[in-house]
C-alpha cells in the first residue's frame, strides 16, 4: 500500500506561495543552515611554490575562508613520482608568510611541512596542485602532483591531487587560464567533502582523490562536460625511443603513445571533456580476484 505524501505546515505556505505569488498571512521561521568550519590545507605543487598553479589555488581556496600555507618544491619536480630524499640534510627557505619552499620533492616538502610547518598537528587536507600537465593513466603513476598526495595519505592526511590538461599538449598559456575552473572545482569539492563530513574525516581513512580537470574552450577558460568518477586507466600514455650514439650515450625521444580509453576511466573521461576524479590509495594493494590469482600461482610450491 502507497503512503500519501503530507507537506509539513511550513513547507506548503511556500509551495502555495510560490504557485500563487501571494504572501502567507504567517510565516514561519527558517532554520539556520547547516554550515561547515574552514580547513587548515597543506598545499602543495610538482611544478613549484611560485608556480602558477600554487599562487591560483592558494588565492582561490583562501578566498573561500580557509587557512592555506604553501609547502612546496623549490623547483620544479614534475615527473618525481613518490621519490623522497635521502641526503642527510635538507635546505628549506620561508620567503614570505604562508609559504615554505623545500629543496626537494613534493613529497619531501609534505614530509616537512606535517613535522614542522604544521607542528604536529596535522592539517584537514593535502592539496598537491594544480599542476600543469594531466596526470591520467601511466601518468599519474610516475607524477609528482600525486606522489605529494600520496605522502599524505601515508601520514594519515586525506589528500587531492588536481591537474590542469588536456591529452592534447596547449599553448602554456591556454593550460595556465584552465586553471581557474580546475580551482574554482577543487573549492566546490572541498566544500562537498566537510559540509558531508561534519565533524568527521573528510574521505574515508588512507583514500585519496586524483583529480584531472580537462583544458576547455580556445582560451582555456571553458567549462567542462560534466564530472566522472573513473579509475586509473592501464596504458603508459607515452612510450620511449633509445638510438645509440655510438659514443656511450643514447639518445631519448618519448612521444604519446595514446591508445583509446578503457570504459569508465580517466583516460575516456578527460578526452571527453569531463572532470575524472579517480579515488586513489597511499599502498599497490589489488583486490580479492588478483590475491585469488596470485594463490593459485604458488599453490604447492615449497621455499
Amino acid at each position: 500500500m502507497s503512503r500519501k505524501r503530507v507537506l509539513p505546515p511550513a513547507l506548503l505556505i511556500l509551495c502555495t506561495t510560490a504557485l500563487s505569488g501571494t504572501a502567507p498571512a504567517v510565516a514561519s521561521p527558517r532554520p539556520a543552515p547547516v554550515t561547515a568550519p574552514p580547513l587548515r590545507i597543506l598545499l602543495t605543487n610538482d611544478d613549484g611554490y611560485d608556480a602558477p598553479g600554487s599562487r591560483k589555488a592558494f588565492a582561490r581556496l583562501t578566498a573561500a575562508g580557509h587557512d592555506v600555507t604553501i609547502v612546496a618544491p623549490l623547483t620544479n619536480q614534475s615527473g618525481t613520482g613518490t621519490k623522497t630524499t635521502s641526503a642527510p640534510s635538507i635546505r628549506v627557505k620561508h620567503p614570505e608568510p604562508k609559504v615554505w619552499a623545500v629543496d626537494g620533492t613534493p613529497g619531501d616538502s609534505v614530509a616537512f611541512g606535517l613535522s614542522e610547518v604544521f607542528g604536529g598537528r596535522a592539517p584537514d587536507l593535502v592539496v598537491s596542485g594544480t599542476n600543469y600537465g594531466p596526470n591520467v593513466a601511466g601518468l599519474a603513476t610516475h607524477s609528482g602532483t600525486v606522489g605529494g598526495a600520496v605522502a599524505a595519505l601515508e601520514s594519515g592526511v586525506p589528500a587531492i591531487a588536481l591537474s590542469t590538461g588536456g591529452l592534447t599538449a596547449p599553448d602554456p598559456v591556454t593550460t595556465v587560464n584552465a586553471m581557474d575552473p580546475t580551482v574554482d572545482f577543487a573549492v566546490r569539492l572541498i566544500d562537498r567533502l566537510r559540509v558531508r563530513a561534519r565533524s568527521g574525516p573528510l574521505l574515508p581513512e588512507g583514500v585519496g582523490l586524483n583529480v584531472n580537470h580537462p583544458v576547455v574552450g580556445a582560451d582555456g577558460r571553458g567549462a567542462a562536460s560534466g564530472v566522472a568518477v573513473t579509475f586509473q586507466d592501464p596504458q603508459p600514455v607515452l612510450a620511449a625511443d633509445f638510438t645509440d650514439s655510438g659514443d656511450g650515450s643514447w639518445k631519448v625521444e618519448v612521444r604519446p603513445d595514446l591508445r583509446p580509453g578503457a570504459r569508465g576511466g580517466d583516460v575516456e573521461a578527460v578526452g571527453a571533456g569531463r572532470i575524472a576524479v579517480s579515488p586513489m590509495s597511499a599502498d599497490w594493494n589489488t583486490g580479492p580476484v588478483e590475491r585469488a590469482v596470485a594463490s593459485a600461482l604458488i599453490a604447492g610450491l615449497r621455499p
